[in-house]
């Protein structure tokens, strides 16, 4: 298997009409079947009737839908690549252990399977359009995302463009699109309750972006945990980061302002748990005896933090595996509705709590 990491979102011409193009919804919807009936119609599975094949057919052509991606399924005509795709910076991409161990999981479930890794960020508006039209033209076979925010339409295009897709996390409850995530509402849970059973009452946490699922999903399980433990939320023992270090040490500084009396401090990710540890450093903080701190992944840094941090563990690697093969799956066999795989969390405990 090999890797190939575009920066540039994607080339190429693009096949087919770049607007107005008819939905596997709506072919769905005329031959009066599931979206994965016609899925597996295009893509040549036995299980399906002959009327109903007939039925699909006749709608593919009525509506004219995307004749050339029917034509390329149907004749057994495979790139062997799949694309993942993380829409942010190189930058943050090779600077945070959640990513490189994601990247790590999904490349060796698709090395097991000869299939080829196409790792794309796209950071732009201009950037999603270009890789939209890189799918219109029949590069890879299926699409998996990473990292994706609430107002992103691109699980939606990849799906409208016929390709099978599979995200890392979700951009709501009530997600459409099949995805792997894990136990995220857990994570906080479990943070808060170990605080408390420490003895820690100021509990404050440090979010991710609150424009993304798993940010709003840790900060849940954070007000959830307060609750059951009988402690009242206080806003302002809530600040919003970023994932990203600085983000952690900016939170930080504005959770000391305004709370100067915490003493516990739940970080939704290492790496802003490592950042928050160099504000409370700055401001004579000592970790844990002032204040405790847990974060979550349990990626190295954890690990290297002075003292070692407490964090809650997700499979992160097993997250990628797991993506990989629900995207080959559906590739071979697409089923009728979209897969959620969940799976568990768990506190490691070290000095920082």
């Amino acid at each position: 298997m090999s890797c190939a990491l575009s920066y540039e979102g994607s080339t190429g011409a693009v096949n087919g009409r770049q607007s107005g193009r008819p939905t596997l919804e709506e072919v769905a919807a005329k031959a009066g079947v599931g979206r994965g009936t016609v899925s597996r119609v295009i893509n040549g599975s036995p299980r399906v009737s002959e009327r109903t094949r007939t039925a699909v057919a006749r709608a593919v052509a009525e509506l004219g839908y995307v004749p050339n991606q029917a034509a390329r399924a149907l004749a057994g005509s495979r790139t062997d690549a799949i694309a993942l795709v993380i829409p942010e910076a190189e930058t943050r991409l090779f600077a945070e252990p959640y990513f490189l161990d994601l990247i790590r999981g999904v490349s060796a479930e698709l090395a097991e399977a000869d299939k080829q890794l196409l790792l794309t960020l796209v950071r732009s508006e201009q950037e999603r359009q270009r890789f939209e039209q890189y799918l219109a033209a029949q590069r890879v076979d299926g699409v998996l995302l990473a990292s994706v925010h609430g107002d992103d339409p691109l699980p939606d295009r990849v799906r409208e463009l016929g390709l099978p897709v599979v995200m890392n996390g979700r951009r709501s409850e009530a997600e459409p699109v099949p995805y792997v995530d894990s136990d995220n509402i857990g994570a906080g849970r479990a943070a808060v309750a170990h605080l408390v059973a420490r003895g820690r009452s100021r509990i404050a946490t440090v979010t991710g972006p609150l424009d993304m699922y798993v940010a709003r999903a840790r900060l849940g399980g954070y007000r959830a945990g307060l609750t059951e433990a009988g402690l009242a939320p206080d806003e302002a023992l809530v600040s919003a980061g970023d994932f990203t270090e600085e983000g952690g040490r900016q939170a930080m500084r504005e959770l000391l302002d305004r709370s100067p009396d915490l003493d516990a401090v739940f970080a939704a990710s290492d790496v802003m748990a490592a950042g928050a540890r160099s504000a409370l450093r700055e401001a004579g903080r000592r970790v844990p005896e002032d204040v405790a701190l847990v974060g979550v992944d349990d990626s190295p840094v954890a690990r290297l933090t002075d003292p070692p941090l407490t964090s809650v563990r997700q499979p992160i690697e097993e997250m990628g595996r797991t993506m990989a093969r629900m995207l080959l799956q559906d590739i071979a066999d697409a089923p009728e509705e979209p897969r959620r795989h969940v799976l568990p969390t768990e506190l490691i405990v070290r000095e920082s709590s």
